[in-house]
């Protein structure tokens, strides 16, 4: 049976999808908020009948500690290379609520874009890829390649217990490959294919300065203020330029490749159209362009900051404390550990020996992704879009962290193609947050073509790939 009648018949039922999509969108999955547990459960009930339904089996919830991920298996295509298919469930808290046209957990359709917290980051593309699946058990009663579907819950809070989900469940992850539902599409009309991504670091710290707040008018200019210190040492953190001025960091940094930049120039990107398209003004490290700075730089920025009063009015207070969360966004070559240990030792040296640093250092840091252009899943995906396109992709990297990659890629020696269908506007963890949905049809016909040209490369070809990838990590 022709691929394209796979393709057609999902686009002919494109409104029974979109209906599913919404039941999932109106469950308030937010992992980082206790008060969403009952939309968490939600969430992987829904999952888990679904993933049933379709004909999976081994369906069950993967523990680690935290949130579950839900997992599925379909292993009935001998001889054909196995894949994981990743996305996830969870989604952003919809903060603030004030700011959202309709309720983020009512999934609304204006001007052809699906509304909702969620849609594109990344229930819509996870439910493209659910669907292809379903789709070929129930038209073929099989699949291209063997399936094994791992749906995470905690991806919105770094991943804390992937780690111990994957070490625990190694045995039944195991895979050639995988196709990741998240990692948005670069550009609308350019076809691009993600091969890299940046790694994150981050950490928490907190100064105190006195054993209780008090009052300015008694105290002020004669004892330090935790909000002027804490400010003092986040201006330390860059230079005038906005270049990380951590000592040797960005001497100890592996240079920037000629390929690298190359491939980097190919993608069309007018940075003066990035910039101001969110009212900012460019500002970083120079001899860099902003496309370099986002994908092949590293970058540390502050999250949040705060101390002493924050309400309505004035209440003249030298705050005995402050804090303030940091990420660092790393590249290829460099260390977590190593990253997060030279932060906290510039901190602790730019710290007054008088004022108490603490620094609360989650321990989820993952290192930079890199998927060679060899790969099988990558000459897969170069054929399926540039048919579709008439285009030669564009290879890009991202300069968002996905822990995923490096996970899988460490314990499991899996690769991960990511092959979402969200867009880079589409307001992901930002109120009116939405989903195109011609973004929706675009990624039903190009999943089932995927996973039918992964499935005409031999498992010798992943496994050969596997063995280099390993070679070089080590």
């Amino acid at each position: 049976m022709h691929i394209d009648s796979i393709v057609k018949g999902l686009l002919d039922r494109q409104e029974e999808i979109v209906d599913r999509l919404c039941t999932f969108l109106r469950m308030p999955s937010v992992s980082t908020d206790p008060a969403f547990e009952g939309g968490m459960r939600d969430a992987q009930t829904f999952l888990v009948d679904w993933l049933k339904r379709m004909g999976l089996d081994n369906v069950q919830l993967l523990d680690g500690g935290g949130h579950p991920a839900v997992y599925g298996a379909w292993n009935g295509a001998p001889g054909k290379p196995t894949l994981l298919i990743y996305g996830h469930y969870d989604v952003q808290p919809p903060d603030p609520l004030e700011a959202w046209v309709t309720p983020p957990f009512e999934p609304t359709i204006r001007d052809r874009r699906l509304y909702a917290r969620g849609a594109s980051d990344v229930k819509g593309s996870t439910v493209i890829a659910l669907e292809t699946v379903a789709a070929f058990l129930k038209v073929r009663g099989t699949c291209p390649v063997n399936v094994k579907v791992f749906l995470e819950g905690e991806e919105e809070t770094n991943s804390p217990s992937l780690r111990a989900i994957v070490e625990q469940y190694g045995d039944l992850l195991q895979a050639d490959g995988m196709i990741s539902a998240d990692g948005a599409r670069a550009h609308p009309e350019i076809p691009t294919i993600n091969v890299a991504s940046r790694g994150i670091v981050e950490i928490e710290i907190s100064l105190r300065t006195a054993d209780k707040d008090v009052h300015s008018g008694r105290y002020g200019g004669a004892i330090r203020n935790a909000a002027h210190e804490m400010a003092r040492i986040i201006a330390s953190l860059h230079d005038e330029d906005g270049a990380i001025a951590i000592p040797g960091f960005l001497a100890a940094l592996p240079p920037v490749s000629v390929n690298a930049r190359a491939e980097t120039a190919r993608f069309l990107f007018d940075e003066v159209a990035f910039v101001k398209g969110v009212g900012a003004r460019a500002y970083g490290e120079h001899g860099f362009s902003v496309r370099e700075q986002l994908t092949l730089r590293p970058a540390l920025d502050v999250n949040g900051m705060w101390g002493g009063h924050t309400g309505v009015g004035y209440k003249t207070v030298i705050p005995s404390t402050s804090h303030a969360k940091l990420s660092l966004r790393i590249v290829p070559g460099q260390d977590p550990d190593q990253v997060s240990e030279a932060l906290k030792v510039h901190l602790r040296t730019i710290c007054p020996p008088d004022v108490e640093l603490s620094i609360d250092d989650p321990g989820t840091g993952s290192r930079a992704f890199n998927l060679p252009t060899g790969h099988p899943l990558v000459l897969a995906a170069r054929k399926v879009l540039s048919e579709a396109t008439g285009q030669e992709p564009v290879l890009v990297r991202l300069g968002a962290s996905i822990p995923i990659t490096v996970v899988f890629q460490e314990l499991l020696g899996v690769q991960t193609l990511m092959f979402g269908f969200a867009l880079p506007d589409e307001d992901i963890h930002a109120p009116n947050e939405f989903f195109r949905l011609s973004s929706l049809a675009e990624g039903l016909s190009a999943w089932p073509r995927l996973l039918e040209q992964v499935g005409e490369h031999s498992t010798d070809e992943f496994r050969s790939m596997a063995t280099a990838a390993e070679k070089a990590l080590t």
